[in-house]
């Protein structure tokens, strides 16, 4: 009974030392990788420090731009409206009368409603 507890405790050690091993390897692989990230990490902050200024010129730029989009839309507008050629209108037109012709739906189409078409057969009394 003694030579099987001593053989017991001698394989719960080795299996705790198996283990601490494998968790030690594994422990120094992570301490590896966090070590290489911040070193990227460093390097990365290094390169973006010139970029920060070349960002604040082009939020700045943005808003001058913004800001004059209303400007350079009434401008456009104001050329298109020049250079656009206007019928002559009629001078008999009486001034009533709506400036295009009647709208026509689609949603009659769509229904199977036609104003225009005769209907052949009766309607029949109710």
């Amino acid at each position: 009974m003694i030579v099987l507890s001593v053989v017991d405790v001698v394989l719960l050690i080795a299996g705790l030392a198996i283990y601490l091993y494998i968790i030690g390897a594994q422990l120094t692989n992570i301490a590896v990788n966090l070590e290489e990230c911040s070193e990227l990490v460093g390097k990365i902050v290094t390169n973006a420090e010139p970029i920060i200024p070349g960002v604040e010129h082009i939020n700045r730029t943005g808003g001058v731009v913004a800001g004059a989009l209303p400007l350079l839309y009434g401008m456009a507008e104001g050329i298109v409206v020049g250079v656009t050629p206007r019928a002559e209108e009629p001078a008999e037109r009486p001034p009533n009368l709506p400036a295009g012709r009647r709208r026509r739906s689609r949603l009659h189409e769509g229904v199977g409603y036609d104003p225009g078409r005769v209907r052949e057969e009766p309607v029949p009394a109710p």
